[in-house]
């Protein structure tokens, strides 16, 4: 069970939670996750945050857990300029309520190709 914690003196932007209670009886962590398929990675910052949630919700599938049981997120994008196309892509895509979430813009991933990466912490 997951219940979002907003108390109304922290500002934020709604998308996201500033903290989640989260009690269950199982923990998944989710290694970091990449915009890239079986034909490779995506060609945009849309496409591979479309990969990299649709990679995430298989390793929760494989879990036994779906992205309802997302407690923690963190994403890295390689471009502070990715963020809008990364809130588009993403939009609709992330449960309610929104997890805690930290985003993070970093110089590099594993490849130079890769935009974004998002690792998860699960509780069923």
């Amino acid at each position: 069970m997951l219940r979002a914690v907003n108390p109304p003196s922290v500002p934020g932007p709604g998308f996201y939670s500033q903290g989640i209670e989260a009690t269950g009886t199982k923990t998944l962590y989710v290694s970091g996750q990449v915009g890239m398929g079986p034909e490779g990675p995506g060609k945009d910052i849309g496409e591979q945050t479309r990969l990299t949630i649709a990679n995430v919700n298989a390793v929760l599938a494989e879990g036994g857990m779906t992205n309802a049981n997302i407690a923690k997120l963190t994403i890295y994008l390689t471009d502070p300029a990715n963020v809008p196309g990364f809130i588009e892509a993403a939009a609709g895509a992330l449960p309610a309520p929104p997890p805690a979430t930290t985003l993070l813009i970093v110089k590099g991933l594993a490849a130079p190709e890769l935009l974004i990466e998002i690792e998860a912490v699960a509780v069923g």
